[in-house]
């Protein structure tokens, strides 16, 4: 019986102090969420559904940026990036590449 790879970065990342950024994206909106697995809690969220096209690159950027800002204002620095097996491109690079402008690291 094989492990779903999601428990097991899961499981990887338990023991870590370090947080994790989960990308999920649809055909009309890019979300972003920090989660604390330790607690099970959501600390900071950001969506592109706010913006009047919420399904291009520009609003992933700046769906990121935004998550960035509440990522610094919530004190969190570094973070693991978990892009729940989509390709590094397109609105996910976009995403990654506005929180790291804002300050993120990962």
């Amino acid at each position: 019986m094989a492990i779903n790879k999601y428990v097991r970065k899961r499981k990887i990342l338990k023991g870590q102090d370090r947080l994790r950024l989960v990308v999920s994206r649809s055909h009309n909106a890019i979300v972003a969420q920090i989660i604390d697995d330790a607690k099970g809690v959501t600390l900071v969220s950001s969506t592109s559904i706010k913006s009047k096209n919420g399904g291009n690159v520009e609003a992933a950027f700046t769906a990121g940026v935004e998550l960035g800002e509440k990522a610094k204002e919530s004190d969190i620095k570094i973070v693991w990036f978990d892009r729940n097996n989509y390709l590094y491109t397109g609105r996910v690079k976009a995403l990654a590449d506005g929180a790291r402008k804002s300050g993120l690291k990962f």
